[in-house]
């Protein structure tokens, strides 16, 4: 890494201002952020790689002001890359996307502290690869019976023919995500996965609720499958979290699930390159939603 009082270079990429700090109780700097990307770059990777990204910016910490922001615009760092995609009002719009550590590095001079994935790949957007469930509680419900409710989720979509990973979120809750093959387009997708929600919040609605209404939520822990439709996004594994204490969004095994205290107990702090790959096999999963289930769910397969 090269230095100077004003400069840095970390994987080819010139930072300004490295010594600005981004997370003053930690002491987290720039530097140091654009130093965690280069080398958790072959954890994260894998995750965000060929996928367009919303960025949660914070350039002068994440203490002050603070935007997301989805859309390319002047002053971007080549290694942040551009994808000109279809939006709903039938204009284009310019995406970002991530392609090696150049860009993670790259991201990082520009503060950003969150990164945001779509479900989809760049050389198919319409098509997602991955399905996503959020869990978020109200913040009266135990982090416990969050992970109760992951156990749970799991146990339906392995019912339902589909193995998934549980991230912890470095916020509230936990996401349980199913890697899927390119097989049905979002709609499909969605519907699938909003009818996941809707039953169990019907077999348990004293503890779950199935739509993004705040004021039905009190006591209860949000099934947002909202993530799994075009343009939505999730936080992807291993990026850290524009909150007090560094926190970072972490994959888990399933059996260690029950130890973990908080979705915020893992930072920046903890990382190294040496960390255990909870997903190790994830990237050799092959399934898909199957018609059987669809036909369960009442839901047609066209698409």
């Amino acid at each position: 890494m090269a230095r100077n009082n004003d400069t840095a270079v970390v994987a080819g990429i010139r930072l300004t201002h490295p010594e600005r700090v981004l997370y003053a109780e930690q002491g987290v700097t720039k530097r140091d952020l654009a130093a965690y990307f280069e080398a958790m770059a072959d954890h994260i990777l894998p995750y965000v790689a060929g996928r367009l990204i919303s960025l949660v910016r914070c350039p002068q910490g994440h203490e002050k002001a603070c935007f997301f922001q989805r859309h390319a615009s002047a002053g971007f760092p080549a290694e942040l890359r551009r994808l000109s995609v279809r939006e709903k009002d039938g204009g284009e719009g310019e995406y970002l996307y991530i392609e090696d550590v150049g860009g993670l590095v790259a991201a990082a001079q520009m503060g950003v502290l969150e990164l945001h994935v779509w479900g989809s790949r760049i050389d198919d957007i319409e098509r997602p690869d991955r399905l996503v469930f959020d869990l978020d509680p109200d913040p009266a419900v135990d982090f416990g019976k969050v992970k109760d409710a992951a156990v749970l989720v799991r146990d339906l979509l392995e019912e339902l023919g589909l193995e998934s990973f549980a991230l912890v979120t470095g916020g509230k809750g936990i996401h349980v995500v199913a890697p899927l093959m390119r097989q049905h387009e979002w709609p499909v997708v969605k519907a699938f996965a909003e009818a996941v929600a809707k039953r169990i919040a019907q077999d348990d609605p004293e503890h779950f609720i199935a739509t993004a209404a705040k004021e039905k939520r009190k006591g209860r822990i949000f099934i947002d499958y909202l993530r799994n439709e075009r343009g939505a996004s999730a936080i992807a594994p291993y990026s850290l979290r524009a909150r007090e204490g560094a926190p970072l969004a972490w994959p888990v095994r399933w059996d260690e699930l029950h130890s973990i205290r908080a979705a915020g107990q893992f930072c920046l702090a903890d990382a190294s390159p040496s960390s255990h790959e909870a997903w190790a096999n994830y990237g050799d999963v092959r399934q898909s939603i199957k018609k059987a289930s669809l036909r369960t769910l009442g839901i047609a397969a066209g698409g």
